[in-house]
């Protein structure tokens, strides 16, 4: 990638993907057991795009202030990340036709499919390489 904002551009090439990973839980979900697992499995497609391009905005964002807040966001956001998808499955296993079976199901895949391909995309570049702060020297 050759933006100075990487971020952004993962979340471009990344959120075509959705739509296709939403149908494909889906329809997985309904082929098992029925249109309860299929709505929950696409809910986690759901939580996972949209907790990424939160997360991947506020990389950008703290980018653009310091180092420092930039560091604080990117280490701060996994805990963050982690805590969203701990309470979406407490908030939504209240619902009698929810399935945490199939959301969890779908989740796990989503977001390691999401990771491994945000690696592929980042790969062979350093962190460091790959943004800029206005006033530094090159």
């Amino acid at each position: 990638m050759t933006t100075a904002e990487p971020e952004r551009e993962l979340i471009r090439r990344i959120l075509p993907f959705a739509p296709v990973a939403l149908i494909a839980a889906f329809a997985i979900g309904w082929f098992v057991s029925g249109p309860d697992a299929a709505w929950s499995a696409a809910i986690a497609v759901v939580v996972v795009a949209a907790n990424f391009v939160v997360f991947a905005a506020s990389i950008a964002w703290a980018a653009k202030v310091s180092p420092t807040m930039l560091a604080i966001v990117a280490l701060g956001g996994y805990l963050v990340r982690l805590i969203v998808y701990t309470l979406v499955l407490v908030g939504l296993n209240t619902l009698a036709w929810f399935s945490p079976l199939s959301f969890t199901l779908a989740l796990m895949p989503t977001v390691i499919a999401l990771l491994v391909y945000e690696a592929k995309l980042l790969s062979g570049r350093m962190q460091a390489d790959m943004w800029t702060f206005e006033g530094a020297r090159t």
